[in-house]
C-alpha cells in the first residue's frame, strides 16, 4: 500500500489587529465616518485565508472612552497593528500608535490606505510609532509584509513591492506593486466579517479635480465578476444583514455587469434593500429597471454645481446640463430616489453662481442634496494646485487638522460669505421640497407597481417622521406626506402607507380615524408588528387596554412590545398575569 504524507496546516501564533482608528473632530452625522472602508476587511480576509489571526476594529468613536485603547490593546497583545487611513482619522492612528508603542515596543505599526498612501514620506519621517507604509492596494503587501515580520523580519523588505519604511535616517520606497488584474482571485471578505458597505468595482473613468480617486486607483476600473459580487451579499444576508451601501465610485458604468448583478439577487431570492453612487451620463432606463426590481432605493449623484465653469472647468465633472435633468428624471419615474451632491466656496464661486445652482435645483427636482464646503486633499489635483500657487508642501499636515477648506487660500472669498453661500442653498432646496415631492412622476410598467408603492411610503415617512421631519424650512410637511402614503396605497397596499398615515392621525389627536385607518392596515397585513403596535398604543390612549392587549400579544417575546403589554396588565389590575408572558 502506498502512503501519501500530507502536510499538516500550521496556525500562526501571530496576532494582528486591523483598525479603523477615530477622526479629529466630531461630525453633525455621523454615519459619515463611522463605518470602515471595505479596504480593511479585504485585507483581513487575505490574512484568514492564509491563517492569521487576525481582527478588525472599528474604533471611530473609542476616544470618547480612552480608557479602552489602553485595556483592549493590554488584552489582546498584538505583534501587528494595521491602521486603514483615510484622511481625517491619522491623528486618531497617530494616537493610538504611541499607546501601543508604550505598552510594547516591539509592535510593529503598519499605515494603508488613501490618507497613508499620499502622505507616507511626511509620516514616517515625522512619526517614529509608524513602522511601515503601505502604498496603493494593499491586500497582497500587507500579506507580504506580515510573513516578513513573522519571519523575524532579516532579509528581503527591499524585495515586497508597495512599501515605504525607514533604514536608519533615511525614509525609502520600494517599487510600486501595480494592481490585481483579477478581483476575484481575492477571498471574499464576506466569509469572514461581517459589514454592508461593498462593491463590485474599483476605480472610476472620470478625473474630478476635488477626489483622489484617479490617482489611488488610476484611470481604469477593475470589475468583480457579478457572480462573486451576488455571493458576497448572499453570505452577508445569511448573517442577517438586509441593508448595503454599494459603494463604487460609478456603480452603473457598465450597463450589462449592473443587470447581472441585479439578476442574480432576484434568482438569489435576497429580500435586500441598496442604495448606489454613479455619475449622470452612465444612467439608463434599463439598467434603473433591474435596479429597482433587485432592491435599489436611492443613487446618489455627484453634480457638484450648476455653474458650467466651475462644473466642468474648475472640477473637470465634464457633464452636462441636459445629461443631469434626464438622468434626475428616469430616476425618479423608476421610483429611486436621487440625491445630488453639490460642492461650494470652489475657485470664482460667486453669488451668481450659487443662483445657477438653485436654478439647476429647481429644474432637476432632487429628493435629497448634500451640500459641502470645499475641501483640499493630498493625492488630487486641486490639492497640486494649492502647493503651486502657495509655496507650501506636505509639511502642513504636520499641524492638527482634517482639511484645508479651498476658501481658506482664496482672498477672494471669505468664512462669512462662505456659510451665507451653504445657507442660501440650503434654505433654497427646502422650500422647493415639497413642490418636488408632489410632482413625481412615476412609469406605468406594471411590473414595478409594488416598488412604486414602496417608493411613495418610505419618501412619506422621510416627510412625517424621519430626516426631514425636523426641518422648518420645509413647509406643508405633513401634509405632502399624506399625499404620499395616499398616493402609495393607490398603486398597491403597503404597511408603512397605512402605518404612516396612522401615526399622522395619532399626532393630530384623531384617535378614531388613527383606529380606523390602522385596523385596515392590519387587516391586510396582520403580522406586521408596527401596525400592531401603533394600533394598541392607539387603544392604550382611549383606555381600551384589552384591545390593545389582543394587537400586542402577538409579538409577546418582542423587546419593543414587552413595555407595553406591562402597562396594559398594570392598568386592567392584572400585573401577575405579565409573569406568564
Amino acid at each position: 500500500m502506498r502512503y501519501i504524507f500530507l502536510p499538516l496546516k500550521f496556525e500562526s501564533i501571530m496576532k494582528i489587529l486591523l483598525i479603523y482608528p477615530y477622526c479629529l473632530e466630531p461630525r453633525l452625522h455621523v454615519e459619515e465616518v463611522s463605518v470602515p472602508p471595505i479596504g480593511i476587511y479585504y485585507v483581513g480576509a487575505m490574512l484568514r485565508e492564509n491563517h492569521y489571526d487576525v481582527e478588525i476594529l472599528n474604533w471611530y468613536d473609542v476616544h470618547k472612552a480612552p480608557q479602552l485603547i489602553r485595556k483592549t490593546l493590554m488584552k489582546k497583545r498584538p505583534d501587528i497593528i494595521g491602521f486603514s487611513i483615510l484622511h481625517a482619522n491619522r491623528w486618531g492612528a497617530i494616537e493610538i500608535s504611541g499607546i501601543a508603542k508604550e505598552l510594547n515596543p516591539e509592535v510593529k505599526i503598519i499605515f494603508g490606505g488613501i490618507g497613508a498612501t499620499f502622505l507616507w514620506e511626511l509620516l514616517l519621517t515625522n512619526f517614529k510609532a509608524v513602522d511601515f507604509v503601505v502604498i496603493g492596494e494593499g491586500e497582497r503587501t500587507f500579506l507580504s509584509l506580515v510573513r516578513f515580520l513573522e519571519a523575524g523580519g532579516r532579509e528581503g523588505l527591499n524585495d515586497i513591492k508597495g512599501i515605504a519604511f525607514r533604514q536608519g535616517s533615511a525614509v525609502l520606497r520600494t517599487e510600486e506593486a501595480g494592481f490585481i488584474p483579477e478581483l476575484d482571485d481575492l477571498p471574499n471578505p464576506a466569509r469572514y466579517f461581517e459589514y454592508q458597505h461593498v462593491a463590485s468595482t474599483r476605480g472610476c473613468p472620470g478625473k474630478c479635480t476635488f477626489c483622489g480617486s484617479p490617482s489611488f486607483w488610476g484611470n481604469s476600473v477593475r470589475f468583480h465578476s457579478p457572480g462573486y459580487f451576488v455571493e458576497q451579499l448572499e453570505l452577508l444576508y445569511k448573517k442577517g444583514i438586509t441593508f448595503f451601501f454599494f459603494s463604487d465610485d460609478t456603480f452603473t458604468i457598465k450597463k450589462e455587469h449592473v443587470i447581472e448583478i441585479c439578476k442574480g439577487i432576484i434568482e438569489k431570492g435576497l429580500n435586500i434593500t441598496w442604495v448606489a453612487i454613479s455619475r449622470v451620463n452612465y444612467v439608463n432606463e434599463e439598467a434603473l429597471f433591474w435596479m429597482r426590481k433587485a432592491g435599489c432605493t436611492q443613487i446618489s449623484y455627484g453634480v457638484e454645481s450648476g455653474s458650467d465653469k466651475i462644473r466642468n472647468g474648475v472640477f473637470n465633472k465634464n457633464i452636462k446640463k441636459d445629461q443631469i435633468k434626464t438622468a434626475f428624471d428616469l430616476t425618479i419615474s423608476y421610483g429611486i430616489l436621487p440625491r445630488v451632491y453639490f460642492i461650494y466656496g470652489s475657485p470664482g464661486e460667486t453669488w451668481a453662481t450659487i443662483d445657477e445652482t438653485l436654478d439647476l435645483i429647481r429644474d432637476i427636482k432632487p429628493l435629497s442634496a448634500i451640500f459641502y464646503i470645499l475641501d483640499l486633499f493630498p493625492g488630487t489635483a486641486l490639492y497640486s494646485d494649492f502647493l503651486k500657487r502657495t509655496g507650501n508642501t506636505d509639511q502642513i499636515w504636520l499641524n492638527k487638522i482634517e482639511d484645508i477648506l479651498y476658501f481658506e487660500t482664496d482672498p477672494e472669498l471669505d468664512q462669512q460669505q462662505i456659510l451665507e453661500f451653504g445657507k442660501k442653498l440650503r434654505d433654497g432646496f427646502h422650500r422647493r421640497l415639497a413642490e418636488f415631492a408632489g410632482s413625481i412622476e412615476l412609469n406605468n410598467i406594471k411590473e414595478l407597481i409594488p416598488f412604486h408603492a414602496d417608493f411613495l411610503s418610505r419618501l412619506g415617512m422621510t416627510f412625517s417622521h424621519g430626516d426631514y421631519a425636523g426641518v422648518e424650512a420645509i413647509k406643508e410637511k405633513i401634509k405632502i406626506a399624506e399625499q404620499l402614503f395616499k398616493s402609495s396605497l393607490n398603486y398597491q397596499l403597503n404597511h408603512r402607507a397605512y402605518l404612516g398615515l396612522g401615526m399622522i392621525k395619532q399626532q393630530d389627536r384623531k384617535s378614531d380615524q388613527a383606529t380606523q385607518i390602522l385596523m385596515e392596515g392590519v387587516k391586510y397585513f396582520p403580522e406586521s408588528e408596527q401596525l400592531n403596535l401603533c394600533l394598541a398604543i392607539n387603544y392604550m390612549n382611549t383606555g381600551e387596554f384589552k384591545k390593545a392587549l389582543d394587537c400586542l400579544l402577538k409579538f409577546r417575546h418582542s423587546p419593543e412590545a414587552i413595555p407595553y403589554i406591562a402597562r396594559c396588565y398594570e392598568a386592567l389590575g392584572e400585573r401577575e398575569k405579565f409573569s406568564g408572558v
